[in-house]
């Protein structure tokens, strides 16, 4: 079973309210072998919700509020719900201060980036889970083969 962020499978939970709908991961979630989830969603944060990004370890708006404790809530609920659907890879939004995987942005809110991972791609490589984000298409693609046959 592969997690992939909700918002790439086309479910409008991004923090704007939008989706971000990518054709690899909708057909992969298509076939049955993957799982939809937004940490951010459940950690019980609204749709839409502020922009955050993480400074020295904490999750902020642009306004300076501390969102820590839903954001990790969130990430805690959907570690758990993968590993209960024993996923061994996700495929997760880049740059996101929650799912974002080797870059996220670099907490000033000026759209620059940094190296890092978001708090949910963390806890699942702590799992052993492998890591992938939408920018990784030729990757999506080969697990989607590999799983499920999907693509060929």
């Amino acid at each position: 079973m592969i997690v992939v962020s909700a918002c790439l499978a086309g479910i409008k939970c991004r923090y704007n309210g939008q989706s971000y709908p990518v054709s690899a991961v909708t057909g992969l979630l298509a076939t049955g072998h993957s799982i939809p989830l937004c940490p951010e969603v459940l950690g019980g944060l609204p749709i839409p919700r502020m922009c955050v990004e993480q400074v020295n370890g904490r999750l902020l708006t642009a306004a300076g509020e501390d969102v820590t404790g839903p954001y990790m809530a969130g990430a805690e609920a959907a570690l758990a719900i993968a590993r209960l659907a024993g996923c061994t890879a996700a495929v997760l939004k880049s740059k996101s201060p929650t799912c974002g995987c080797g870059q996220i942005y670099d907490g000033t809110f000026t759209g620059r980036l940094r190296s890092g991972d978001g708090i949910f791609c963390t806890m699942l490589k702590n799992e052993g889970i492998r890591v992938y984000t939408e920018s990784d298409l030729i990757a999506v693609s080969a697990l989607a083969k590999e799983r499920t046959g999907w693509g060929e």
